[in-house]
């Protein structure tokens, strides 16, 4: 490991004696546990850190693999999570997905005898209500005076009292189920009578499962979406570049929402100004009350905003980064990825700031056809090799020496350029390479973005 290490020093003249003996120290066991698009960018960026000695990723997807080794083990699969991290003596674990956060992954390495001592990425229970229920999330903005829409939660016996409710309401009208559904139990209502019908099937039919069984009646923002990116400690915080995602199926925003069909990072109408009234009005007050109300929160903060007439507003949080926002945030972040983890997970991210690459980029994310309803896996991917921009898999396999897809959301190709309109060509061009059968994509990302600028 040194003798490696010595030659990373020897062929990396930027690094610093000082950085050559801490990554000689402290090269560490590190495992990501998710299988999407992003945790292949957490691995990518990762891998390239001199203070990771080996690297696991699980479940881990076909992209993944080729850079790390993967385990086979379920996110939520506590029990087996712990003896491997026990077996291959983890020193680190990034928790990407918010289901092993709510269900309380890092109560459960804490409360471990075998497991406390290893560092951890990621919020307590209580921390991840802020994403895994709505209602939490809404009255902690309100405890907090952080700027959001007026809302009101229902829950399954009380349609009537949320019918009343809603027709109190200028459409269109936000409806947003409690609990997690996979980033798509959210209703924009464009009537009265489509909400009325919408809260009736969240609320009493379950059409987001028991996600829906309490619902939130929100007022519509009218403005531009925009997320913005949190590391902290519980004390301190550094902020990440920010990021647009497009959540519905169709081009030019139409169709049901999605998990995410692309991202752009920078945002240019995100300028300084901006900027620090969403760190004053928003973050700050975030990480102070997390702190005031005693929650134990190291990890990522996502913050869904709404620029209305140039002022912030909180649409949600999420306890963790955002996919596919992460392929993008991640080609611009420069730092040692690993320091910054690090960092996080010891409570000493007081010294610590994020250098960022002044490029843009842009992910466009290559989908099964049918998504995000019914669709067809097992299509075997050709092109890959074919691509020049990076191509982070999100649900992916490898069989007998083909990528087959496994998931909805199969690709996320990224793009980089000194320009929008370069990595928008970047990420478009290797799209094209890349193709199964009935794969789908938009052919709009960062568009409504070029047209503010130009």
């Amino acid at each position: 490991m040194g003798a490696l290490l010595f030659n990373c020093f020897l062929s990396c003249p930027e690094m610093s004696f000082k950085g050559y003996i801490c990554a000689l120290i402290s090269a560490m066991n590190i495992l990501i546990i998710g299988n999407g698009g992003r945790e292949h960018a957490f691995a990518w960026k990762i891998k390239q850190s001199p203070h990771c000695e080996n690297l696991y990723v699980a479940p881990g997807n076909a992209g993944t693999s080729s850079i790390a080794i993967n385990a086979p083990i379920a996110v939520d699969d506590f029990s087996s999570l712990r003896d491997f991290c026990v077996e291959k003596k983890i020193d680190l674990v990034l928790v990407g997905p918010e289901v092993p956060l709510v269900k309380g992954i890092r109560n459960f390495f804490e409360s471990d005898p075998q497991l406390k001592n290893i560092l951890i990425v990621g919020p307590d229970k209580v921390g991840a209500q802020l994403e895994g229920s709505k209602d939490f999330s809404k009255q902690f903005m309100l405890r907090h005076n952080i700027p959001t829409a007026k809302a009101r939660t229902f829950f399954s016996h009380q349609t009537k009292e949320a019918q009343q409710y809603i027709e109190s309401f200028t459409p269109p009208i936000v409806l947003k189920a409690d609990g997690l559904a996979a980033g798509k139990g959210v209703v924009i209502a464009n009537s009265i009578a489509e909400a009325n019908t919408s809260i009736q099937e969240m609320l009493e039919e379950k059409k987001f499962g028991d996600a829906s069984a309490k619902v939130l009646v929100e007022e519509f923002l009218d403005g531009i979406e925009l997320s913005v990116f949190v590391l902290t400690d519980g004390k301190d915080y550094v902020i990440l570049p920010e990021a647009k995602d497009y959540k519905r199926i169709g081009d030019h925003d139409t169709g049901p929402n999605t998990g995410g069909m692309g991202s752009v990072s920078p945002v240019p109408f995100a300028d300084k100004a901006f900027m620090k009234k969403v760190e004053e009005k928003i973050i700050k007050p975030t990480v102070n009350g997390l702190k005031e109300e005693g929650v134990r929160y190291q990890g990522f903060i996502f913050i869904g905003l709404m620029k209305v007439k140039d002022e912030p507003y909180v649409i949600e949080y999420n306890a963790r980064m955002g996919d596919p926002e992460t392929q993008s945030v991640m080609m611009r972040i420069k730092n040692n990825f690993v320091e910054l983890l690090t960092a996080c997970a010891k409570g000493e991210l007081k010294n610590q700031s994020v250098e960022i690459d002044p490029s843009y980029t842009v992910t466009v994310v290559m989908a099964a056809g049918g998504y995000p309803e019914k669709y067809e896996m097992g299509k075997v991917i050709s092109g890959l090799g074919n691509a020049t921009a990076n191509v982070f898999h999100a649900g992916t396999k490898s069989i007998e020496n083909e990528v087959i897809t496994d998931g909805g959301r199969v690709l996320a190709v990224t793009g980089k350029g000194k320009t929008l309109n370069e990595a928008i060509l970047d990420s478009y061009n290797s799209v094209q390479k890349i193709n199964w059968e009935n794969s789908y994509h938009r052919t709009d990302i960062g568009q409504d973005l070029l047209r503010l600028i130009c």
